[in-house]
């Protein structure tokens, strides 16, 4: 059987490299995309090892930038079977009256206009086969909406409408569209969110046991794998201690 083809965006910390050194390990090529080249790199290096990776280096909120990496890919690569829409983040944690405009500007333009460019760039060739298979991170933020979490709810409420849309619209073409929405992950998030505020961002996964990208992989690599009539629409998943966003059973 031919190996697909995977192209996962925001790949180079969390639950994107932890997928993309799961599926590097059970047989599928890989297309890694991010803004930072040397872990690009360093991961191409590392998995490499296991499977066929090519790198693309650019900003997914860069429409023109996004465009030209997808028509710049090698033959053996331009066949995408899997789109990962994985690259976004948060910034602040502010009352939306004291919310910073930058921080806005960012999270929209990442997590919701960067999904789309991507996609837009990637469905025509899904389309003209009538197969493929695009996978949204979303959040348990685009089901409720916390307090301070404001236009990073938006966003990941936009994520979820758009999934909606695109698995009715992309229906007829025979194309599968699912979202993976986790709640509280260790990763880089919370880094980024308080802007290097390490001390701030430790205290988020403190006094309980939450979720690792790996366990966000295991789930990303258990939904591909599903016989092509199956379809994940939209999985919700959280640690164990975590009942909602602002619900979590920590120790003292």
């Amino acid at each position: 059987m031919e190996k697909q083809n995977v192209l996962i965006t925001g790949a180079t910390s969390g639950i994107g490299k932890a997928t993309a050194e799961l599926l590097a390990n059970n047989g599928f090529n890989l297309i890694l995309c991010g803004r930072r080249q040397e872990r690009l790199q360093a991961l191409k290096d590392g998995l490499g090892k296991n499977t066929n990776v090519h790198i693309l280096k650019f900003d997914v909120r860069d429409r023109d930038a996004v465009f030209q990496a997808i028509s710049s890919l090698p033959k053996e690569f331009s066949k995408i079977d899997v789109l990962i829409n994985n690259a976004g983040n948060a910034h602040g944690l502010d009352p939306i009256d004291r919310g910073s405009m930058d921080d806005w500007d960012a999270m929209l333009d990442i997590n919701v206009k960067g999904l789309l460019y991507m996609s837009k760039a990637v469905l025509p060739q899904m389309v003209e086969r009538e197969s493929g298979h695009i996978i949204n991170i979303g959040s348990t933020a685009g089901k409720e909406v916390y307090p301070k979490g404001n236009v990073y709810c938006a966003s990941k409420h936009a994520v979820d409408a758009i999934n909606q849309g695109m698995r009715i619209d992309l229906n007829e073409h025979g194309i599968r569209v699912g979202a993976v929405n986790p709640g509280l992950v260790e990763t880089e998030f919370s880094d980024v969110r308080f802007k290097g505020d390490t001390q701030r961002a430790e205290t988020v996964y403190t006094g309980y046991q939450p979720l690792k990208p790996n366990d966000i992989a295991d789930i990303i690599h258990f939904v591909i794998t599903r016989p092509y009539h199956v379809n994940i629409a939209d999985l919700v998943v959280m640690p164990t201690a975590q009942a909602s966003s602002t619900i979590i059973k920590k120790e003292l």
